[in-house]
């Protein structure tokens, strides 16, 4: 078995992928049509995709059923980043909305900020903490 990404099953594609492109700045390593795209996430790697979920649904049985909303996230995105300050800055002034502030996690080893995409998936910005053991 070979992993190949996690892909994000996303109502309003084109705003998922502007988030991802524009806001986050994320490469787009393929953009099909309006339906599906995946995004590098590191030289030369695809890890993230999104998939417009209604396509999704009929090929899974559950065309009938709608998204969760209202619950505790079962998954979340980390992205390391040099300097989660500066990330946060940057992308403040790029109008990103976070939960919280930059914040050291001592027994995480990291210093973390977390956010939300258009979908309210959740992600989090790290930078380990240099003296973590």
């Amino acid at each position: 078995m070979k992993f190949n990404n996690v892909r994000l099953l996303v109502k309003d594609y084109k705003k998922c992928f502007e988030f991802y492109t524009e806001k986050l700045g994320l490469e787009a390593a393929w953009d099909l049509g309006g339906c599906y795209a995946s995004f590098k996430v590191a030289e030369g790697i695809e890890g993230l995709a999104i998939f417009v979920s209604d396509l999704m649904a009929p090929a899974v049985g559950n065309a009938d059923k709608s998204q969760p909303s209202g619950y505790r996230e079962k998954m979340m995105i980390s992205f390391e980043v040099e300097n989660v300050d500066e990330s946060y800055k940057a992308l403040l002034a790029k109008g990103v909305a976070f939960i919280n502030e930059p914040v050291d996690m001592p027994g995480w080893g990291m210093r973390v900020v977390h956010l939300r995409d258009p979908e309210e998936n959740l992600i989090e910005l790290f930078t380990p903490l240099e003296n973590f053991e």
